[in-house]
């Protein structure tokens, strides 16, 4: 399933916090990926199909500086590998001890088109991915490589990150809190509802800027609130 540009453009302009209500609605609880920030926060929503990495638990005779040398090792496979428009995820295991790409690896994401890159476990030369075109979510920075801990073992299979359950294809949102995991077979429902939820939102926080008490208006079981909110809506084109 690929995401419609209609979807896509939709999440762009929405929060992560809303959707996760939206997931809510729908019974998803455990959608948001946990301890994950972004390195610039100042970056445009992140918009992606996953494309997922897992690591393992290294073994240090088979995780020697060499295995880079075989074009075919995971992690520079799937950087080679994740589409353009998709997102990179990865699983290292909710461990930020060993660096999960460095900025080179995140530069050749940036430069085939990819969306974004989300880890559960840190980065290395944070500050110079924090530069790139290319938004990314780590746990902290992380200077040792990754082959001191973890060891790239599958692409492109069911994962978790930041104890949320990530299936390839589903679609993953980032903005400046975090980011947070839509089942890909709802993603134009969510994308729908948090829509009109950032709508009706957008128009609370400017009567509770003007004044106004929340106690009916959010939620709005003050009939002249609901009035209210369908001028707006008419007024502002939303």
């Amino acid at each position: 399933m690929t995401i419609s540009s209609t979807t896509k453009n939709k999440l762009l302009n929405v929060s992560t916090a809303t959707i996760c209500t939206a997931l809510f609605k729908k019974g998803f609880c455990n959608q948001y990926i946990q301890n994950v920030y972004p390195l610039n926060p100042s970056h445009p929503n992140m918009v992606g199909e996953a494309f997922t990495l897992r690591y393992i638990p290294a073994r240090e005779d088979l995780n020697t500086i060499e295995v880079f040398k075989n074009p075919a090792h995971p992690q520079r496979a799937a950087i080679e590998e994740c589409p353009p428009g998709a997102v990179m995820v990865i699983d290292s295991r909710n461990n930020p001890k060993a660096a999960s790409a460095g900025s080179i690896l995140v530069a050749r994401l940036m430069k085939r088109g990819v969306a974004g890159i989300v880890t559960d476990g840190g980065f290395r030369d944070s500050p110079e991915i924090a530069k790139l075109d290319i938004p990314a979510y780590h746990q902290r920075p992380s200077a040792p490589t990754n082959l001191t801990v973890h060891c790239a073992i599958d692409i492109n299979v069911p994962i978790g990150c930041g104890d949320a359950p990530i299936y390839p294809g589903d679609v993953i949102v980032g903005d400046g809190d975090g980011v947070v995991v839509i089942p890909a077979y709802i993603a134009d429902e969510i994308a729908n509802e948090a829509s009109e939820m950032t709508a009706f939102e957008d128009f609370v926080t400017e009567k509770v800027m003007e004044g106004n008490t929340i106690i009916g208006l959010y939620p709005p079981t003050d009939e002249s609130n609901v009035v209210a909110f369908k001028a707006w809506r008419e007024a502002n084109q939303r």
